[in-house]
């Protein structure tokens, strides 16, 4: 029996924009897994913008904030910096206005004055909706946006990262906790770790793992070519944005010392972002232009995956790993550093191998696993072991909008 389209819950999540990104594919896996007759979703983005919004589904709305790039300097730029460039643009008014407001934000120790005053001619979305999702992005301004922009009979707060690890107004943000309904954190540690910082809010923060949109995974690592180089050696592989949380600084020196000891093996990068030029001038002090590639962002990663010998995640920090996940889901051998809810995805020696960052202890590890094609085969066969299901996760997000949980209906 269908149910008529009066009857389906309007969802909007909000994000900065469909970059590619984990978080950004998380959120497409989870849509991708909604049922559409029980679901109208809006994405809402701060900028219509990234390599990610040619996957949005055609029956999914998109909405952006246009009037975004006239404030995102205020939001991304330190406050004297944007003042100082209001100065040189002739809008001394303008100017002083941002710089009085800043220092009485400040002052006040009130981050909701500054969103005010920066959101001032910024319009709200004109529809109401069941639930809304501040799901991703600079938290203080989504969280803020959705708690007082939106009109929603619930509004979900959405946490993705290892909260120690990110600066934060922690007096702001635990106001605007106080205006969502739920909390959802993705891995279990990030979960105690949230809870540890804001205890008042244990009745209504839960784990919800990322979804993980599986047999899609496994048909895209089908399509496309992968890689078209003529290396026969071992390819390791490691995706994610070019960024210090994300490590890759980290392996270039393991690259140089493994080839150092004679190993035959080049290093691929899937990901783009700011450290790129960082990370080429280090790939060029270490000698390895032709053995450390970067690849640039891939809509789909998944031939590549596919037909890597070994996965590696150098992450600093984490929320929940997604390409962990995505290499789970292709049986590949992985190497992971200990970040958030990483041992909640792999069992250490049994379906991967989890390690501190440690540049020789990295080296030692690799070498072992690039030698022993056992060691190799025995990660990938347990993974074949492993079955993944999004049902419970999204069962939670059913619950939220009491709607009741139909995922086994055929």
């Amino acid at each position: 029996m269908k149910v008529s389209i009066q009857m389906k819950k309007r969802i909007v999540f909000m994000v900065i924009n469909m970059n590619i990104g984990g978080t950004e594919k998380a959120l497409l896996n989870m849509i991708s897994e909604m049922p559409k007759e029980m679901y109208d979703i809006t994405i809402l983005m701060l900028e219509k913008y990234g390599g990610f919004l040619g996957s949005i589904p055609d029956n999914v709305h998109v909405e952006y904030i246009s009037e975004y790039p006239k404030i995102k300097d205020a939001v991304n730029k330190p406050p004297k910096q944007v003042a100082l460039t209001q100065f040189k643009q002739g809008k001394l008014i303008k100017g002083i206005a941002f710089s009085l407001i800043t220092i009485l934000s400040k002052v006040t120790k009130r981050k909701s004055i500054f969103f005010k005053y920066l959101l001032r001619n910024v319009s709200g979305l004109k529809n109401e909706y069941d639930v809304a999702v501040a799901y991703a992005g600079p938290m203080d301004l989504i969280s803020y946006f959705v708690a007082e922009k939106i009109k929603a009979e619930k509004k979900v707060q959405w946490i993705h990262f290892d909260i120690t690890k990110i600066g934060f107004d922690k007096k702001f943000m635990d106001k605007i906790y106080q205006q969502f309904d739920k909390i959802f954190v993705v891995s279990n540690e990030g979960e105690h770790k949230f809870s540890t910082l804001f205890p008042q809010y244990n009745y209504k923060t839960s784990t919800f793992n990322n979804v993980l949109a599986t047999a899609n995974v496994l048909k895209l690592a089908d399509e496309g070519r992968g890689f078209e180089d003529d290396f026969t050696g071992v390819r390791i592989l490691t995706v994610g944005r070019l960024s210090k949380e994300k490590g890759q600084d980290l392996i270039i020196p393991v690259l140089a010392d493994l080839k150092k000891s004679g190993f035959n093996v080049k290093w691929y990068c899937i990901g783009e972002g700011k450290t790129r030029l960082e990370y080429e001038q280090l790939i060029k002090a270490y000698g390895l232009e032709n053995d450390f590639i970067l690849m640039g962002s891939k809509v789909n990663p998944y031939p590549y995956m596919k037909q890597c010998d070994v996965y590696v995640q150098p992450s600093r920090y984490e929320g929940l790993c997604i390409t962990v996940m995505e290499a789970k889901c292709l049986k590949k051998p992985i190497v992971t550093t200990n970040f958030n809810g990483v041992k909640e995805q792999l069992v250490h020696n049994k379906t991967g191998l989890i390690l501190e960052f440690n540049r020789n202890l990295m080296v030692h590890t690799l070498e072992q696993i690039i030698i022993n094609e056992k060691l190799r085969n025995s990660f990938s066969e347990k993974l074949q072991q492993e079955e993944a299901s999004s049902d419970k996760a999204l069962a939670q997000f059913h619950e939220v909008t009491q709607i009741p949980d139909v995922m086994s209906r055929g």
